[in-house]
């Protein structure tokens, strides 16, 4: 006689009359490990450089690596990337957000090829480049065989950072600085975008036929983000 619990694993009576899951007697072979991370990479666009009809591939280039227009090696502050174009294996990443910052840079004789990013947008060539390319520039993923049209740049900010117009005087000169957005980062609140490990992509920066050149005292450099979920599989047996 077994009693009223059976044999190990098998109730033989189950008094809440819905059905007992079977506990398994074996350890699982991986766990999932979730959190929030975010994706990014730059573009340069050089001074006075032909931005109609361009189309420019970023999340390609590693870190260390040059291309996206830089001249040197890409640092943390340009991409994020351990290896171009790729999720890699074991890891998972759902894109829930994009952002696009779009940032001066310091033209030089003296510091190219290791120019710098930093210039404020407050001058009238660098405030017609901002509008150029907002009112311009087009995101589209790139995922080898399918494009799919994300928004245009007006429509996605910039994800925080200084913003506005500011005015402020020293030794007799006012200044200011603008950018694309306070945060307003364009979402895919309902439909995230799904990236599953070992799959390529990369997401095109694509400009109309109308856009001007870029100005001839600055560069300028778009920082795309991407904000989302991964998750990644724990081998533990």
């Amino acid at each position: 006689m077994y009693g009223e619990y059976g044999v190990p694993g098998f109730a033989m009576s189950n008094p809440g009359g819905a059905m007992i899951p079977q506990v398994p007697f074996e350890q699982p072979k991986n766990l999932f490990r979730y959190g929030e991370q975010s994706l990014w990479s730059s573009q340069r666009h050089a001074a006075v450089a032909p931005l109609a009809n361009g189309t420019f591939r970023l999340f390609t280039t590693p870190l260390g690596q040059v291309d996206q227009g830089f001249a040197q090696g890409l640092t943390i502050a340009e991409t994020s990337l351990k290896e171009g174009g790729r999720i890699p294996a074991g890891v998972a990443f759902d894109a829930y957000g994009i952002s696009c910052l779009v940032a001066g840079a310091v033209t030089s004789a003296q510091l190219t090829p290791n120019f710098q990013i930093a210039s404020a947008i407050n001058t009238a060539e660098l405030i017609t480049d901002l509008v150029n390319v907002q009112n311009n520039g087009v995101l589209t993923w790139d995922f080898i065989q399918t494009q799919v049209d994300i928004a245009p740049l007006h429509l996605i900010g910039a994800g925080g950072g200084a913003f506005g117009s500011i005015s402020t005087t020293q030794n007799a000169t006012s200044s200011g600085a603008l950018n694309n957005g306070a945060g307003s980062i364009w979402m895919y609140r309902k439909h995230p975008i799904s990236l599953p490990g070992n799959s390529t992509f990369s997401v095109l920066l694509r400009y109309g036929a109308n856009a001007a050149p870029v100005g001839a005292t600055n560069d300028l450099v778009l920082k795309v983000a991407l904000f989302g979920y991964y998750k990644t599989a724990i081998e533990i047996g």
